[in-house]
């Protein structure tokens, strides 16, 4: 199976999920998923190697996430935010990175990764993909200093050691952004009191039998009026914690 035969099943998990992409976006998503089968070969960047499965393990997976995305996009748009940056950890094959990068052309998307080869992969995805605002960083998320808007994961570690591991790339009216599969109620009850849930967020993947979500994170606030994609207290408790 090539690009062209995911071609027509990509195109339907696009339309189920209500995302209105481009020709050359949905051309982009499919050469992304030809130099990941590629670069799977010699690196290992996944242990899905059938192409059918790639699309709906991973990239009809990670799709699923860019219309929460987006929506929380639009609302830092409203609020003035002109160059969002997002930080996504432990990045590995791209996903969600690189699918963000595509589906987000405004947005600034960073991949950092400890794996060297895996950084190189995500280095050569920008300049293969025609990507500018994508980025591969061979790193610990603990080295790096933001502040990003947003910063993601997906299948990376638990909710505690994310968070404390990649705090120090969080502004004071971030939010994580971490992709899980069953709602991770003992991850949430072992968050510390710094770490606040906006919100637990359901997602569909086409064609997975699967349960999905977003858990979004943010540190505990001062005061009120801190609504959902942007809080608007000054004071952050826990920010003088380091790493």
């Amino acid at each position: 199976m090539n690009s062209s035969d995911l071609a027509a099943p990509l195109r339907q998990g696009l339309h189920a999920l209500g995302l209105h992409l481009s020709d050359a976006q949905v051309q982009q998503l499919l050469d992304f998923m030809a130099l990941l089968q590629k670069w799977n070969k010699v690196y290992n960047l996944t242990a899905v190697r059938n192409p059918a499965e790639m699309l709906t393990h991973h990239l009809l997976d990670s799709l699923a996430a860019v219309p929460p995305l987006q929506r929380h996009l639009a609302r830092l748009a409203a609020a003035g935010s002109t160059a969002p940056r997002l930080l996504d950890v432990g990045a590995g094959g791209g996903l969600p990175g690189v699918v963000f990068a595509i589906c987000c052309p405004a947005l600034d998307v960073s991949c950092v990764d400890t794996v060297a080869k895996k950084a190189a992969f995500l280095q050569q995805a920008a300049v293969t993909l025609k990507l500018p605002n994508l980025h591969g960083i061979h790193a610990r998320v603990e080295a790096l200093t933001g502040p990003f808007d947003v910063v993601s994961c997906r299948a990376f570690a638990s909710l505690p050691d994310f968070t404390t591991w990649s705090r120090a790339a969080l502004g004071p009216h971030s939010l994580w952004l971490a992709m899980k599969g069953k709602h991770p109620h003992d991850e949430i009850a072992a968050l510390p009191t710094e770490v606040q849930v906006v919100q637990v967020e359901p997602l569909t993947v086409p064609g997975l039998e699967a349960e999905r979500c977003i858990v979004w994170l943010r540190l505990a606030i001062v005061g009120a009026g801190a609504g959902f994609g942007g809080p608007t207290a000054r004071t952050v408790q826990g920010a003088h914690h380091g790493l």
